[in-house]
């Protein structure tokens, strides 16, 4: 099995997961900027979309978009209980707090990370940010995981956004139950591991 990542970019939540999971994986770096692969590949030939992350099954099967990835690999440990059973309302509570994280959070992102964007635009998106983070943060309130006292998939990918916030200084220091929540996933052997691979710890 093959991810397809970029350093630091929202692949790292699948591979969080994986580490997670306990899953044999090999890593293949793609290039968000040159869309090529370390041998020249045009990755676009591989993932037509040309992001990450993509997961590649060893029968050549490709699995692309975060939210839908981080599911089929809960889903193969589920004694791991990363994911609640399929069918039960607790795995639709996941499934809201991925697309939330997806469309809510992870896309305005993308507006900050774009250099061709105007400064006044993503200065409304950072207000729109602060508001998402702001919601977060109370759904936090008395929680040590986004679903509970279990870590799941869905902390996989809003630990990426909190790194996010990091690496673009946007303050979110005022949302203490946020910050404290990402200093304790950040802690977890997984993380740890996979921002290792990635080359993000120094």
């Amino acid at each position: 099995m093959k991810l397809y990542y970029s350093p630091g970019a929202c692949s790292l939540s699948p591979h969080i997961a994986l580490h997670e999971a306990g899953l044999p994986f090999e890593l293949v770096l793609a290039s968000t900027k040159t869309h090529k692969l370390g041998d020249g590949t045009d990755y676009y030939t591989i993932n037509p979309k040309g992001y990450v992350p993509l997961l590649e099954f060893d029968d050549g099967t490709r699995l692309s978009e975060g939210p839908a990835i981080v599911q089929w690999i809960a889903d193969q440990v589920p004694e791991r209980h990363l994911a609640p059973p399929a069918g039960t309302i607790e795995r639709y509570r996941l499934m809201e707090w991925l697309n939330f994280i997806s469309t809510e959070v992870h896309k305005q992102f993308g507006v900050i990370f774009n250099p061709a964007m105007p400064e006044e635009a993503k200065t409304v998106v950072r207000t729109r940010l602060n508001s998402r983070f702001s919601y977060i943060d109370r759904e936090l309130a008395g929680k040590d995981f986004v679903m509970g006292s279990a870590f799941t998939v869905a902390d996989c990918y809003l630990f990426v956004m909190a790194f996010w916030t990091r690496r673009l200084n946007i303050e979110v220091s005022e949302f203490t139950n946020f910050t404290a929540y990402a200093a304790r996933v950040e802690a977890r052997p997984s993380v740890q591991a996979a921002m290792k691979n990635e080359g993000l710890l120094t």
